[in-house]
């Protein structure tokens, strides 16, 4: 009884040790090409697909203004925001229409999401991208290369290492 025991706690362990990685090791098949979407942007201007530039490559991250997750996660990228100059960079959140305040604040308060090749919206009220990547927490972070496809997808707020090493495949 004893040596079941252990064997079902070492069982529970290994999950659970490995249930702490950010990367999605197996992304769902549905998500391997780059969504179509349509946020509404924080000065009030519908972005879609059609705003992308051809050919290069793209960073859909999923997140909350008031998430301290999300928020902690742009400043840690502060430092390196050179890396991702040469990605197209989509900031999505479900944020409602009314609270347009919040996205501003934080396009305000974080250098990376002023930056030129940032694109930052709501998607309120159709949801369609957190049903696409399924999103469960923020950040959800998914980069695609320049031909559209996944390189890498992050369920949760990855390294800053990582999510550059990411980035680098995609270019």
């Amino acid at each position: 009884m004893k040596k079941i025991l252990l064997f079902l706690s070492l069982i529970i362990i290994t999950g659970c040790s490995q249930a702490q990685d950010a990367a999605v090791k197996n992304p769902s098949p549905s998500i391997q090409n780059i969504p179509t979407f349509h946020i509404l942007s924080k000065d009030s201007v519908y972005i879609t697909n059609a705003d992308l530039k051809k050919g290069k490559a793209v960073m859909f991250v999923y997140f909350s203004p008031d998430c301290s997750h999300c928020q902690h996660l742009m400043y840690e990228l502060k430092p390196d925001i050179k890396a991702f100059k040469n990605i197209q960079i989509v900031l999505v959140t479900f944020t409602q229409i009314n609270m347009l305040k919040m996205l501003k604040e934080f396009h305000k308060d974080y250098l990376f999401a002023a930056q030129p090749n940032v694109l930052m919206g709501t998607e309120f009220p159709d949801y369609r991208i957190q049903r696409y990547f399924s999103v469960a927490t923020t950040p959800y972070i998914a980069v695609y290369g320049r031909n559209g496809k996944l390189v890498e997808a992050f369920d949760k707020s990855p390294k800053v290492p990582e999510l550059i090493a990411a980035v680098k495949k995609a270019e």
